[in-house]
């Protein structure tokens, strides 16, 4: 039977929640406790620590373990198939390690050391032993404990993860004097330049905040960049909606399609404004009601997916309907739009980088 979601959740619910977890490597001193698992398809709430380093369990944060993360390896997984989790997530989600150390914890999932072909200075080739894997066996080991297993094979590792790079990227004077962190505004003005990336390689329009027209890219202003929207007031779209232009310009990124649709309305917020954002898409939902198709889309580090969570469930932004989507899974779709130059997709395409916040009970 092929392995599920719901198979996943299934194994890890069983492991105690007021046990601290190990992770595989004996080098990594980092304990994982499970706070709470939403069943049958998760998310999965954590917190992680390393009392090496000082850190305790009550002083640290919570993070999450998105559906979305565990999809992605429950499609992966195939009985007596090694998995290297680093590969498979490529640079996405910081608490994949997590989601690796509390799998292996679990009866029939197992650490193995595959060998690794590699290549002499002569040309030839060698077997070395090769990286940390998970594996799926119909053979268990005791639950709440990390086992190794001996594996036969051999595979190449020479994929490796592509990294996203910001090559020309400058800020406008006007957001170097306010009162956010440097590196936070830089990182914004990053993320906003990949969702306007991907839009482009997506065939869409897109609209940058007004206050974000001045971010420099490639020796140019952002507003000066292709397909992006110069006055929201144009778009077809809105033009049975007055008070629309008006109530969408400072929300960071909207894409609009073939000057019909809107895919997404996209909001890059940090720590202290998931709730401004969530404003400002709630706001503009209020002026165009009943236009159907739209995502609501926070997009935040992921550790801050549980607090995006907490207030999207607040009654003012449930019909919203909120999405999260992780940096790490707007810099994933970015590079591959980069290198596979991606065309032709249906909107759906964008669904399975992002998962639902709204809780349904």
């Amino acid at each position: 039977m092929p392995v599920t979601v719901q198979n996943i959740i299934h194994a890890i619910s069983q492991l105690s929640e007021d046990v601290d977890y190990n992770y595989p490597s004996l080098k990594t001193k980092t304990l994982v406790r499970i706070c709470n698992i939403v069943r049958p398809n998760g998310p999965i709430q954590i917190k992680r620590y390393n009392p090496t380093r000082g850190q305790s369990l009550k002083n640290a944060k919570y993070e999450t373990i998105s559906t979305n993360m565990v999809s992605r390896l429950a499609s992966a997984v195939k009985n007596n198939i090694p998995i290297n989790m680093d590969r498979l997530f490529g640079g996405s989600y910081n608490t994949r390690s997590a989601l690796e150390a509390l799998v292996a914890n679990t009866p029939n999932y197992w650490i193995c050391y595959p060998g690794r072909i590699e290549q002499n200075k002569n040309g030839q080739v060698e077997i070395q032993r090769g990286h940390k894997h998970l594996i799926r066996l119909d053979e268990s080991h005791p639950q709440g404990e990390i086992h190794e297993t001996k594996v036969d094979m051999v595979i190449s590792e020479s994929l490796v993860p592509q990294d996203v790079v910001y090559e020309g990227l400058s800020l406008p004077d006007g957001l170097k004097d306010n009162s956010i962190d440097i590196e936070i505004s830089r990182r914004h003005a990053q993320i906003q330049v990949a969702l306007l990336k991907i839009g482009q390689q997506l065939q869409f329009d897109t609209w940058i905040a007004q206050n974000d027209h001045g971010i420099c890219y490639q020796g140019k202003r952002l507003i000066e960049h292709g397909r992006v929207i110069q006055n929201l007031r144009d778009q077809h779209i809105l033009k049975a909606f007055p008070d629309a232009a008006h109530a969408g310009r400072l929300i960071d990124v909207i894409w609009f399609r073939e000057k019909k649709f809107m895919p997404a309305v996209i909001e890059v917020e940090h720590s202290t404004g998931i709730t401004s954002g969530l404003t400002r898409m709630k706001g503009f939902k209020d002026k165009i009601p009943n236009l159907a198709g739209v995502r609501w889309v926070i997009v935040a580090e992921e550790n801050l997916r549980y607090l995006a969570e907490r207030e999207a469930n607040r009654e003012q932004f449930r019909d919203l309907d909120a999405r999260f989507m992780s940096y790490e899974a707007v810099e994933e779709l970015f590079s591959l739009c980069e290198r596979r130059k991606i065309s032709g997709v249906l909107d759906g395409f964008l669904d399975s980088f992002m998962d639902s916040l709204v809780c349904l009970s």
